[in-house]
């Protein structure tokens, strides 16, 4: 069947963006599932941003994550209920939330940078690594190397997922 995305080339790029971010998405989540990490793979750049920049109100971190803040405050209450965040109020400002990390977060985050992240930026880089070109030619290459080999498979091949 043809694909109507991928056939009518520019004028469905989002779409199209879209559809490679969710499988991206989806294999990462394959791989934290056999890890069995409680966090889904949407909310590790929440933590990622925790961890790099720190302890951070709720609207800045939504600044820094280049995301809508109703959807950082759904992330951050999920978070909070793995015990992963915690979020106080500021002291200058009782309005203002500040979101940081707990010890739990803390750690699982010290584990991914480790253990998990690499793993998976190995293989998008993988993926990637022989782009050349016109842009919708290298999206084609990128979705036809996810149809042959999804990232979690991409991981596995890499090295054994770490249990």
């Amino acid at each position: 069947m043809e694909d109507v995305i991928r056939s009518l080339g520019f004028l469905c790029l989002g779409s199209r963006l879209k559809r490679i971010g969710e499988q991206l998405q989806a294999d990462t989540q394959r791989v934290l599932d056999r890890l069995d990490v409680p966090v889904q793979s949407s909310q590790y750049p929440l933590l990622a941003a925790l961890d790099r920049l720190g302890a951070l109100p709720v609207g800045e971190l939504a600044q820094a994550l280049g995301i809508a803040q109703p959807g950082v405050t759904r992330s951050v209450a999920l978070l909070a209920e793995l015990g992963l965040v915690e979020v106080s109020q500021s002291n200058n400002d009782q309005r203002r939330r500040i979101v940081s990390l707990t010890r739990n977060g803390r750690r699982l985050v010290d584990v991914a940078k480790r253990d998990v992240w690499p793993r998976i930026e190995k293989a998008v880089a993988d993926l990637c690594a022989d782009l050349s070109g016109p842009l919708l030619d290298q999206l084609a290459a990128i979705e036809d190397g996810l149809a042959a080999a999804p990232i979690d498979r991409r991981v596995e091949k890499a090295g054994a997922v770490v249990q």
